[in-house]
C-alpha cells in the first residue's frame, strides 16, 4: 500500500502527539500513542524534532479547546474535521450526541478506517478540500464549527475561495478556525519544512485575512495565538525558553499564523 506525499504527512504529527501526551503536556492523546506505538513509521529526522512536536500538540490544543468553547455556545452544531488524517479530535472532544464529520482524502480514510469506527454520531468522508462537492453528503441547513488544520498552505486562493462560498451555501451558520501560512512563510519553509522529507513542495499563504472570503458573506473574526502563554508555561526551564524563541515570538507570527472566521452568527 503506497501513500502519496501529503498522505506521509499524517504521521508527522501523529507522531508530536502521541510524543507529548506519553509526557504528561499539553494534549492528552491516548488515541494517538496507541496508533503510533502499533504503526510506527520511519521518519526523516528533521520531523522527528522534539520542538516540531511541542509545537503540534500546542496547535492541536488550541482547536481542541475553540471547538469545545464553540460547542458550549452552539450545543446544536454539527463538527467538520477538514484534512483529519489520523489525528483523534472527535476521541479527545468526545461529544455525546454531536454530529461529527471527519474528511480527508479516500486513501486517507482508508488508512484511517483501520484506527477508527463510524457510529450514530460519527462519519468519515472522502475528498479533497480543494473540491468540495463533498460536502453534498452533509445535511444542509444547521449550524456547523469547522476545523481546517494544516490545510489551507496546500489550496490555491482561487480553490479556498471556492470552498468558503461552498461552505456559507450549505450552512444557516458556522465559525471555522485554519492556520495558515504568510507569503513569507512560504518562502522560508521551502528551506526548512519537515514536509519536505516526504516529498511535498507547493504551498500557499495568506497575508491578508480577507483573501478566502470572496464574495462570501463570511467575516474574518480574530487572530488566534497557536502558542499561548499558559501551554508554553507547560515546557519548563531552557526547553521553554528556546520553543518560546523558536516558535512563540515575534518571528515565528511573521511565518504562520492562525484565523477564526464566522458566519450567520
Amino acid at each position: 500500500y503506497e501513500m502519496n506525499e501529503i498522505n506521509k504527512t499524517l504521521y508527522i504529527p501523529l507522531y508530536g502527539k502521541a510524543k507529548v501526551s506519553k509526557m504528561g503536556i499539553i494534549l492528552n492523546d491516548k488515541t494517538a500513542e496507541t496508533i503510533w506505538d502499533e504503526n510506527a513509521v520511519s521518519l526523516g529526522r528533521k520531523s522527528k524534532s522534539k520542538w516540531l512536536a511541542y509545537f503540534m500538540a500546542m496547535r492541536a490544543r488550541v482547536f481542541d479547546d475553540w471547538v469545545r468553547q464553540m460547542l458550549s455556545e452552539n450545543s446544536d452544531a454539527i463538527v467538520i474535521h477538514i484534512g483529519c488524517g489520523l489525528d483523534s479530535r472527535v476521541s479527545r472532544i468526545g461529544p455525546v450526541n454531536t454530529m461529527w464529520y471527519d474528511m480527508d482524502f479516500p486513501e486517507v480514510i482508508t488508512e484511517r478506517k483501520k484506527f477508527y469506527a463510524e457510529t450514530a454520531h460519527y462519519r468519515m468522508l472522502s475528498g479533497n478540500a480543494a473540491d468540495p462537492m463533498w460536502l453534498t453528503q452533509i445535511p444542509a441547513g444547521k449550524a456547523a464549527v469547522i476545523v481546517m488544520e494544516g490545510v489551507s498552505m496546500y489550496l490555491t486562493p482561487k480553490e479556498l475561495e471556492g470552498l468558503f462560498e461552498m461552505l456559507e451555501e450549505r450552512f444557516s451558520s458556522l465559525c471555522l478556525l485554519m492556520d495558515v501560512y504568510t507569503g513569507l512563510g512560504v518562502n522560508l519553509t521551502r528551506f526548512k519544512n519537515p514536509i519536505h522529507e516526504v516529498g511535498v513542495t507547493k504551498t500557499y499563504g495568506i497575508d491578508d485575512p480577507a483573501v478566502p472570503l470572496g464574495t462570501s458573506g463570511i467575516r474574518y473574526v480574530r487572530e488566534h495565538s497557536m502558542t499561548p502563554s499558559e501551554l508554553v508555561a507547560e515546557l519548563k526551564g531552557f526547553e521553554g525558553f528556546f520553543f518560546k524563541t523558536l516558535f512563540a515570538g515575534k518571528f515565528a507570527k511573521k511565518l504562520y499564523r492562525m484565523h477564526e472566521y464566522q458566519y450567520g452568527y
